[in-house]
């Protein structure tokens, strides 16, 4: 199918599923039912969502709720099965993949993403929750694992929770997903078209103002040769300890300690096993019109018989003029992540982003944030409800120019390592997203990078990446 029918097609589809649920905005309630509760809203991790509040009929409001709360028990109306669908549909046009350094073609191609899932509630405490999920490329000359994965399980777990005087216990087991913060390092991955899962188990308390999480896991690694071929194994190992605090109101501070363990990694100047021991701090919070989110990272431990030295810093920070019409939130973003300044000394100070989210800085995946300094200052509005334009400029260089440049997730662009001048370019991005109702959301996001003179004596050039998405969810 080319990508032009393949998005022909899946446009239809979405139109009829959003037909489906139009009209309905989820006005909760009439003048009479001004104390029921709200529907649950559609979240990117469907596990996260409670539908319980369904047993009550005044709040079936919409097209086949009797399929998102179907009751096991008449007398316990927090037993119930809940079904649901997820689909994404994104084309994309990109006239340098990698900046073009691998003789890469102008690739114009479509995304298709599709999960079903069903969360089961056996009683207040117990419940399990199956997610398949679909991942199809349509016309992409080079399809990737992060690009294609036709039906395979995406989730598998049971989740125990029970509250106590003192707090509440959580705890889950089998197939999850998780992600940290702003998904700088941990998350479920969602920008690409295949996202992150992990066999895991994981535990936390949450008591008062403090939170505890622990889990041991093993990501995912995703095959596409058969349906249900995806695999984790003892070779690729992750595990966290983590607290969380608010202070100063809802502002949170946290921090978690992890150990990274894969038997074969390679990096410019290291490869065999690899413990990595990370230490991470962050304090994001908000206060009337200003916001912030503050993280630094540190990586220590070998890769095979080479020691590891590397670290990163993040920030965000915003102020939202809430007094001016279309509310404009001017922001600023610094990043800065190691490289290896001295290859062959016995330290290889390459950071590793660990599982970054793959939209961090752009869908276009120009940028691994490796060997990193960036800056970009934005500004973001709202013109009408459900509407908002975003406006940006990234000024890009490498921490040390004896490392590579760097592309999604931690590429080296080959070429480039002790070459060259620090700076590695600019870029415009401008990114749209509007919400038509309660279930359908779109998304139109253009990228136009600068490259300098180290990228272009590597092969590369000036880089254009367009993305157009729609996503329903049911």
């Amino acid at each position: 199918m080319s990508a032009r029918a393949g998005l022909r097609n899946s446009f239809w589809i979405v139109l009829v599923l959003a037909l489906l649920g139009a009209g309905v905005d989820c006005a909760q309630a009439d003048d009479g039912d001004a104390a029921l509760p709200k529907r649950p809203a559609i979240q990117a991790n469907r596990w996260a969502e409670d539908w319980s509040v369904l047993a009550d009929p005044r709040l079936r409001t919409e097209p086949f709720d009797g399929l998102k709360y179907i009751p096991l028990w008449a007398t316990d109306p927090k037993s119930y099965i809940s079904l649901g669908v997820t689909l994404r549909e994104r084309f994309e046009t990109n006239n340098a993949a990698g900046f073009g350094t691998g003789n890469t073609p102008v690739d114009s191609y479509l995304l298709q993403r599709l999960q079903i899932h069903a969360d089961v509630h056996f009683d207040e405490n117990w419940r399990a929750f199956v997610q398949l999920e679909d991942d199809r490329s349509f016309h992409k000359f080079n399809v990737t694992p992060v690009d294609q994965d036709r039906l395979d399980l995406r989730l598998a777990f049971v989740e125990y929770v029970n509250r106590f005087d003192g707090g509440t216990l959580k705890a889950r087991a089998g197939r999850q997903d998780f992600a940290f913060d702003l998904q700088r390092f941990v998350s479920s991955r969602d920008g690409p078209n295949v996202r992150q899962s992990f066999d895991a188990i994981w535990a936390d308390w949450e008591t008062g103002v403090w939170r505890f999480i622990g889990f041991v896991s093993r990501p995912v690694q995703y095959f596409d040769g058969r349906p249900f071929d995806d695999t984790s194994n003892d070779q690729f190992q992750f595990s966290t300890l983590r607290v969380e605090r608010k202070v100063l109101g809802d502002n949170e501070l946290s921090g978690y300690y992890s150990l990274y363990e894969r038997s074969n990694a390679k990096y410019l100047d290291a490869f065999g096993a690899e413990h990595r021991h990370v230490f991470d701090g962050r304090f994001a919070g908000k206060t009337q019109q200003f916001d912030w989110d503050l993280e630094a990272m540190g990586q220590v431990g070998q890769v095979g018989t080479t020691d590891i030295r590397a670290w990163a810093v993040g920030a965000r920070t915003g102020y939202t003029l809430a007094s001016v019409p279309w509310q404009p939130r001017l922001g600023i973003q610094f990043d800065t992540a190691s490289g290896d300044h001295r290859p062959a000394d016995g330290t290889v100070g390459t950071f590793n982003p660990l599982f970054p989210n793959g939209y961090y800085f752009t869908l276009a995946g120009y940028t691994g944030y490796v060997n990193l300094v960036h800056l970009k200052p934005s500004i973001t509005v709202s013109p009408v409800s459900r509407l908002k334009v975003m406006g940006a400029i990234g000024l890009q260089w490498r921490e040390t120019t004896a490392d590579a440049i760097y592309v999604q997730p931690n590429v080296p662009i080959a070429g480039t390592a002790g070459i060259g001048s620090n700076w590695t370019g600019a870029y415009g991005q401008l990114r749209v997203d509007y919400a038509f109702n309660d279930h359908l959301a779109g998304a139109i996001e253009a990228v136009h990078f600068d490259v300098g003179n180290t990228i272009i004596r590597a092969g590369g050039h000036t880089s254009n990446y367009l993305g157009v998405q729609l996503q329903y969810g049911w």
